[in-house]
């Protein structure tokens, strides 16, 4: 039997400033992919150690963005830490920082600083609105970048007789520049290895949410009358509701047929792509008009045994339990002081990454200080004499 190769990034060395939850979770994803990630923590660490849900005092919010990281806890605001911090730079292939534009610098972390000491690192900065730009020094978290970026907005006027954008619940803009992050210190590190030089990476939240918002950004811009726009209703079932996307014309001849409704295939209001566009309320309110009525999950079995793209809306809690992800292997297993929990591993699948069935440890605050710090003494931090490590990987 032959061994498993290592993993994708293994021997590669992230230092990682990051707190809250893009940045961190752009670095656990470099983490799951076999970077070893050493993550800078404050004294008072990062805050959402602190956050819901808690299990005997750890947060296993903070366990899901962090697992599988080094931690290290060094008060940036003293001489000594900063120096320590930068020893461990000298010799990393990666920082990844979410603070504010012009922190770092205050610090004497930033890149000029970080790149005369390491000229092949790899430097990722997350924030609101970029590293340049007039709005860039303005304070920013995922409800403010999906406000100013349109796409609640947009998402309003998909709604029916929406008179205000919806509250705000889910982070879509942090994860997003989290996985953009992930693929950014990629293409640098593909980069470096084509050419051998360093870069700074620039992940701007705004660019990020703009980037989902392909249609959007398109018919903002297009003159006269605007595009029409697809926009899939979900239909109530008896207390529950489904989803069905007949996008394509197979689609659509499918469901006609499930519906016992094939006069609508030689309906001219609905018998091409292009018609049912530009009838589409009318083609979405008699998906409803069939649905209403019925069990959602006979709905969706029925559906989907047509061949129809059909599911009925789940709770979160009902989405890790479905038989797929286990079948998958999507979920992993991380273990703090309080014990096991699941999280989702990296969102794609692959041989040498995201299916382990290994134990993955959530570290507690300034955990690793000792090994970690006592290394950028030693050969693979530095020289034997303390002075910082001047080989470059």
């Amino acid at each position: 039997m032959n061994p498993s190769p290592p993993a994708p990034l293994a021997g590669i060395t992230v230092v990682d400033f990051t707190c809250m939850i893009a940045g961190p979770y752009g670095a656990r994803l470099l983490a799951d992919a076999g970077a070893e990630v050493i993550k800078i923590e404050s004294p008072e660490g990062d805050p959402m150690r602190k956050r819901t849900p808690i299990r005997n005092g750890q947060s296993s919010y903070f366990g899901a963005l962090n697992a599988g990281k080094k931690s290290v806890m060094l008060d940036l605001k003293q001489a000594g830490p900063r120096k320590q911090a930068l020893d461990l730079i000298a010799c990393a292939d990666v920082v990844i920082e979410n603070f504010r534009p012009g922190v770092m610098k205050k610090l004497g972390l930033d890149y000029e600083t970080c790149a005369t000491v390491n000229p092949r690192l790899i430097y990722c900065s997350i924030s609101g609105y970029g590293q340049t730009g007039p709005k860039s020094g303005h304070p920013a978290y995922a409800p403010i970048l999906h406000a100013v970026s349109g796409y609640d907005t947009a998402n309003m006027h998909y709604q029916r007789a929406a008179d205000a954008p919806a509250s705000t619940g889910t982070f879509v803009a942090d994860v997003m520049a989290g996985h953009v992050a992930y693929g950014a210190v990629l293409t640098g590190l593909i980069g470096r290895a084509t050419h051998g030089r360093g870069d700074h990476v620039d992940v701007a939240l705004l660019d990020t949410m703009l980037s989902t918002l392909v249609y959007e950004t398109q018919a903002a811009q297009a003159d006269g009358p605007k595009p029409g726009k697809t926009v899939y209703r979900p239909a109530r079932a008896g207390n529950e509701f489904v989803i069905i996307a007949a996008i394509t014309d197979r689609n659509f001849k499918a469901l006609a047929e499930a519906m016992n409704r094939t006069e609508l295939l030689t309906d001219h209001r609905f018998s091409t792509m292009a018609s049912r566009e530009q009838h589409w309320e009318e083609w979405q309110d008699i998906i409803a008009d069939w649905v209403r009525g019925q069990d959602a999950v006979d709905v969706e079995k029925y559906l989907l045994a047509c061949g129809v793209p059909c599911t009925r809306f789940r709770t979160i809690d009902e989405a890790l339990r479905d038989e797929h992800l286990l079948a998958r292997g999507s979920l992993r297993t991380a273990r703090d002081a309080a014990g096991s929990f699941q999280y989702l591993g990296v969102p794609f699948q692959s041989h040498n990454v995201g299916r382990s069935d290994a134990v993955v440890a959530v570290a507690e605050l300034g955990a690793d200080n000792e090994t970690v710090l006592e290394g950028v003494e030693s050969s693979r931090y530095g020289s034997a004499s303390g002075a910082p490590c001047t080989t470059q990987k």
